[in-house]
């Protein structure tokens, strides 16, 4: 069991009987009356983001959820991943792998949120590598502007990038947010 006194952003804590993870906490002290703690919980389950106060010294359960690094394999109706310890393999479906599909390549390693032996979310790494697989040539004399122009990834991401950037280029694309961070030396 968890008390207030525990909370701190990214504590998973279950209530209710799902697991949520806190965003955002706060704790109040007012004149009158017994402290409080403000919480932002996000549920683990659905994504859903929620406003909870707690009374100090509140206690909230510690939810059974295991954390796995497993390797992508490969895509076909399903999603299909290797467990890095014991090789066991799982599928997961579209709907759970949601945005992260626009990043995962075949040998990524991700992190696999698992609640009571059930996957429930996707975590990419940071950053990917991933390769140009269709660019527009930049227009001659937009440089100085900032401009930018869209390409295709092998993984069929579409991105914003600086003109400079061409067909064969590798790029370093930050996953939480989709945005071009680099271009890789080959």
């Amino acid at each position: 069991m968890y008390s207030t006194p525990d909370f701190r952003k990214g504590l998973r804590i279950e209530l209710n009987n799902e697991p949520y993870i806190i965003v955002d906490f706060q704790h109040f002290k007012p004149g009158k009356g017994g402290a409080f703690v403000r919480t932002k919980l996000k549920n683990l389950l659905n994504g859903r983001v929620v406003d909870k106060t707690f009374r100090s010294g509140e206690k909230v359960g510690k939810p059974d959820i295991e954390e796995k690094e497993m390797q992508f394999l490969y895509k076909d109706d399903e999603y299909h991943f290797m467990d890095n310890a014991n090789y066991e393999q799982i599928s997961l479906q579209a709907e759970l792998i949601g945005n992260s599909k626009d990043f995962l390549q075949e040998n990524t390693n991700v992190s696999i949120l698992f609640y009571q032996n059930r996957p429930i979310n996707l975590e990419l790494p940071i950053f990917v590598e991933l390769a140009v697989v269709e660019a527009e040539p930049g227009v001659k004399g937009d440089t100085a502007s900032g401009a930018s122009k869209p390409v295709t990834v092998e993984t069929g991401a579409k991105i914003q990038v600086p003109l400079f950037i061409e067909e064969g280029d590798r790029l370093k694309i930050d996953t939480r947010t989709g945005e071009y961070i680099e271009r890789v030396k080959k």
